[in-house]
């Protein structure tokens, strides 16, 4: 089953894409708000950002790792590749500039809502820095609000929450 967004109200729309061919076009009409939009059976531009099943085998050798949204009432299971150096974690508008969007309805996350520093320390690993961007309802670790300019070392595994949203990080193998 697939998911489309009406444009207008941001409701979602289900449907099976096992009963169309690639390159046919979809005419929705919303249920809520009555806007008609339509939408081509393909891989959209997000494809390699949004819900992989196997995320691993997606990530280039140009990715720093992956950060693997965590699915609730407001969105779908998501994986975002990670890049060298500053990567905006943020709710997806179209046009924000936001580098690590995630497609969700959430209201408590804000469009850049904080950013992971990804570099290499003096031994040549890659370490990870979460800052808050400053947003409204703040970024947790370990269930610790970070403060005003405070940044947080993370490692694989970490488990940090925006809004209603829980996010963990998946480290490059080297």
């Amino acid at each position: 089953m697939k998911r489309v967004r009406c444009p207008k109200c941001n409701h979602y729309i289900t449907f099976d894409e096992t009963r169309y061919e690639e390159g046919q076009s979809l005419f929705f009409q919303c249920p809520d708000c009555g806007k008609e939009f339509g939408i081509r059976i393909g891989v959209s531009k997000l494809h390699n950002r949004r819900k992989e099943e196997n995320p691993e085998a997606e990530c280039a050798a140009d990715n720093c790792g992956t950060l693997t949204v965590i699915e609730n009432v407001f969105h779908y299971k998501q994986v975002l590749p990670l890049r060298m150096g500053r990567n905006v974690i943020g709710r997806y508008m179209k046009n924000s500039g936001v580098n690590c969007p995630i497609e969700t309805n959430d209201p408590s996350i804000d469009i850049t809502h904080c950013t992971i520093e990804v570099s290499r320390d003096k031994n040549g690993r890659l370490k990870y820095v979460l800052s808050d961007g400053p947003s409204y309802t703040g970024t947790f670790v370990d269930n610790e609000i970070l403060g005003h300019r405070e940044r947080r070392l993370l490692n694989d595994g970490s488990l940090f929450t925006i809004g209603a949203t829980s996010i963990i990080l998946r480290v490059r193998q080297e």
